[in-house]
């Protein structure tokens, strides 16, 4: 048996292993909600968040480029009304809005014959029509991290792109370095999914959202 961790929860775990997420807060309240947006600034998103909401998009508890307090307010409203008993305890999770034109996928899967792997593929629209991906085993030093990222078939993806930079290839060597040390830290993680990690104009990722799921 496992159970998956909050978007909230499973951030934390991984930025405490290096792998960069947004400055976001979760709140209670739809006011909470809009003070937090405030003080960081818009546009920002806001999404339910709890332990057991691990598909928030097809359940459509995501709210984008919401540009003032009031929508941050009505929409957080909203999210809150939309919580079942099923949910158990909920609340906002409020963060910037983080822009890129490019899509990342990474995680953690355990292979049932050689054990925790580490994936990074192409993310996006194009995931599911060029299933670019590339795995390798725990642990993981830097020099497999960065042939992972050469093993992709759209590597050139990687490079400026529509105007933007090139993607800073240690930034991402970070993040899969980071993933291996979550699955040697804590051995009842069954499974991390980093989707997406989306690129910034500036070529750095951020781990826009992510699950962690752990042995119960």
């Amino acid at each position: 048996m496992s159970r998956t961790l909050s978007e909230a929860d499973s951030k934390a775990l991984l930025a405490a292993h290096g792998v960069p997420v947004p400055d976001e807060r979760v709140v209670e309240s739809a006011e909470d909600a809009a003070a937090a947006a405030t003080e960081m600034g818009f546009p920002v998103v806001a999404k339910l968040c709890g332990d057991a909401i691990a598909h928030k998009t097809e359940r459509g508890l995501v709210r984008l480029r919401l540009a003032d307090a009031e929508a941050v307010r009505s929409a957080a409203s909203e999210l809150l009304a939309q919580a079942t008993p099923d949910d158990g305890d909920v609340g906002v999770l409020v963060a910037p809005m983080v822009q890129g034109n490019r899509e990342l996928i990474a995680g953690l899967h355990l292979d049932p014959q050689f054990g925790m792997t580490v994936m990074v593929g192409v993310g996006g629209i194009l995931a599911e029509a060029v299933h670019d991906v590339a795995f390798r085993l725990v642990p993981l030093t830097r020099v497999d991290a960065e042939d992972m990222l050469d093993d992709l078939a759209t590597s050139a993806l990687l490079g400026a792109f529509r105007g933007e930079a090139a993607v800073q290839r240690d930034k991402v060597v970070d993040v899969l370095v980071g993933l291996a040390a979550v699955a040697e830290a804590d051995p009842s993680v069954v499974a991390v999914d980093v989707n997406p990690l989306l690129v910034g104009a500036d070529g750095v990722p951020v781990a826009v959202d992510a699950l962690v799921e752990v042995a119960s």
